[in-house]
């Protein structure tokens, strides 16, 4: 059976990561022997100079008739003056909520060989390993009505019990995948959206017995995530939140260019990215670090296309490139975008190879 993917390039860097990205994918399916289809489609800035929209209707049908998508990034300063759903930004949450993916998971692993990359003490980052599941499609980011005038600016923060319960269901099942704990992060004391989230989350936690949760506000875990990130092992909490705590969480790997993403919604198709922006200043230079949306093909092997065995042999090739010091110049490395690229292509063909050899 043939799996069908559509990518979106996207503005600044996302072409450059992107094409990175699908080699690996690719390469790893040719290894693996799984029939991938691939159709290009236009979002972002690219798609609002060339159709007037940031997510044209057939961007938005191409993507919800995939098995899974694959994003770069989008915006960059010469659309920075769009204003409303004709922003850069706006296409990307309409394609979140025209997919219906509304759990976002961002992993955070620190490699041994960068924990000196990190803004914080090797022995505070050293063997952190963490995911951080951020409510998708629901917040402030998309309460209505929002208002502005040049005094004053409104913005709705709304969620219901099942926005909340399925977000915490993908969080307390990867948790009791992984070792057992939960934090759900809120502002329970001072905010009513807060206050049912901890109180549905709560009485979820009945149906995981196997998971310790615990309740933390969010301003006293974003001191915690600096100070004991170790301690730490799946995080879920609410759109805002989250955007700002698996961006803070970045600080931990040493670069926002490592940290990969996947959106999921009720079925098995989802949305991959990097968490990076387009970075516009250093776009067409061969210096954008690709690692994060090569770990998003990777993240899509695992949960869109059902091969966990290929989604470790890409993780395997990255940690192998690493290790090997292939790095970009955020790592501290002078590595191109396509040498890293071209790297680790060449490691999942050596690991699926062997793995097939060894199976046989």
């Amino acid at each position: 059976m043939t799996v069908r993917i559509v990518t979106l390039p996207g503005d600044g860097v996302g072409p450059e990561v992107t094409n990175q990205a699908l080699a690996v994918l690719l390469t790893a399916a040719e290894e693996g022997g799984l029939d991938i289809a691939v159709e290009e489609f236009r979002i972002g800035g690219r798609a609002v100079d060339e159709t007037g929209t940031p997510l044209p209707q057939e961007t938005l049908d191409a993507c919800r008739n995939a098995d899974a998508v694959l994003l770069g990034a989008v915006g960059g300063p010469q659309w920075d003056h769009l204003v409303g759903d004709q922003r850069c930004e706006s296409g990307l949450l309409q394609l979140r909520a025209g997919l219906g993916v509304f759990a976002n998971l961002r992993p955070v692993r620190v490699h041994p060989n960068l924990a000196d990359r990190s803004a914080l003490r090797q022995e505070v980052v050293s063997g952190v390993d963490l995911v951080v599941v951020r409510e998708l499609t629901g917040g402030a980011y998309f309460g209505r009505p929002k208002e502005r005038t040049d005094q004053r600016a409104v913005d709705t923060t709304v969620y219901t019990r099942p926005e909340i319960e399925r977000v915490a269901r993908v969080a307390f099942r990867l948790a009791a995948g992984r070792r057992g704990r939960l934090t759900s992060v809120d502002k329970a004391n001072v905010l009513a959206t807060g206050q049912l989230w901890r109180a549905t989350v709560s009485e979820l936690a009945a149906e995981f017995p196997g998971v310790a949760l615990e309740h933390a506000l969010v301003d006293s875990f974003a001191m915690r995530l600096m100070q004991r990130p170790g301690d730490i092992d799946v995080v879920v909490t609410e759109n805002l939140f989250g955007d700002i705590l698996s961006d803070e969480a970045a600080v931990l790997a040493g670069s926002l260019g490592l940290l990969p993403s996947a959106s999921l919604g009720s079925t098995r198709a989802g949305l991959y990215e990097p968490i990076h922006g387009s970075a516009p200043e250093i776009a067409g230079m061969d210096r954008a670090n690709p690692y994060g949306a090569i770990l998003s093909a990777a993240l899509m092997l695992r949960h869109s296309l059902d091969r966990p065995d290929l989604a470790a042999a890409v993780e395997a090739a990255v940690d192998d490139c690493i290790a090997t010091s292939v790095l970009t110049a955020d790592l501290g490395g002078a590595a191109g975008t396509a040498e890293v690229g071209a790297a680790v292509v060449a490691a999942v063909r050596g690991r699926v190879s062997a793995t097939a050899g060894t199976a046989s």
